[in-house]
């Protein structure tokens, strides 16, 4: 009921009653709208019989329906203008109903609550502000009091999609107006430079000492590991090399050092006729076959 647009608000004192009846504790016999006494019945001075609303009391929401008249003398002057029954006025106060004597423990009478009306009963009685008992020339105006504000609803922020949430977490793209590039065009970038500095001679990247190196190695096999043709040839040309160099080392000058002059003014190279040089070895050849025979 409390979730319905209430269409009058105010505040007013009020007590408790239960009427069954049993004419105990002043008990004036069975609720005037033909119902049995029941917790959520309450009784107004004034208010058309089946009107239905809650009051609040402390924060907290009780629903009611007003199903009988009262009080009465306690009405007067705009004093008590609602009668709680006494099985809600106990949870009201926290306490306990008594069933034998149909009193509140505690001793505690009377509360200020707040009321909203949410619909007029089509019971005998008056809307709008009530009025005491039997005096409907005396209207309670302090009763009633403006609706206050709605709360506002705060509504929950729509959760994010698969699609929007996979957008965030992807590299951004170059936009037409200029926006930072993607991350992949930026590795291309960044691959470009690497292999521009390897070219002007950085010392990180390949050499091309290292990369000749590289190239003798595939040249010198074939696909398979085996010598190829270069690499026959090649292997060939290394007993002529290491023959001209011996030729090369020996034919220094000859003397007591490498700068020794010759009298024909070449220099280093002179024909060396030391006793180091090829041609003392060479003369020596022919007596040293003579030796070994006669042996």
């Amino acid at each position: 009921m409390s979730n319905e647009t209430p269409i009058q608000h105010g505040h007013v004192t009020a007590t408790y009653f239960w009427d069954d009846g049993s004419g105990i504790n002043g008990d004036t016999g069975a609720p005037a709208y033909g119902l049995p006494m029941q917790k959520g019945l309450f009784s107004s001075p004034s208010w058309p019989l089946g009107t239905e609303g809650y009051i609040v009391y402390e924060g907290e929401e009780y629903e009611f329906f007003i199903g009988d008249r009262g009080p009465g003398v306690p009405s007067y002057d705009c004093d008590v203008l609602l009668d709680i029954d006494g099985k809600t006025f106990a949870d009201m106060m926290g306490t306990s109903w008594n069933e034998s004597s149909l009193t509140v423990g505690g001793g505690n009478g009377h509360a200020e609550v707040e009321y909203f009306i949410t619909e007029w009963g089509d019971g005998y009685g008056t809307p709008g502000a009530p009025h005491p008992f039997q005096q409907p020339e005396n209207p309670c105006e302090d009763a009633v009091s403006p609706l206050p504000e709605p709360e506002p609803v705060e509504e929950p922020e729509p959760e994010a999609t698969e699609e929007e949430t996979a957008e965030e977490s992807s590299p951004e793209k170059e936009s037409e107006d200029g926006h930072p590039k993607a991350a992949e065009e930026q590795d291309d970038q960044s691959q470009q430079a690497a292999a521009a500095r390897g070219r002007d001679g950085d010392d990180s990247g390949v050499t091309a000492q290292t990369a000749a190196n590289d190239l003798s190695a595939i040249e010198l096999t074939g696909a398979e590991g085996a010598l190829g043709a270069t690499g026959l040839l090649t292997l060939a040309l290394i007993p002529a090399v290491l023959v001209a160099l011996f030729f090369a080392w020996t034919r220094r000058p000859a003397g007591a050092h490498a700068g020794a002059s010759e009298d024909q003014g070449r220099g280093l190279l002179a024909e060396s006729n030391g006793r180091h040089g090829l041609g003392s070895l060479m003369d020596r050849i022919p007596s040293l076959v003579d030796r070994f025979r006669r042996k």
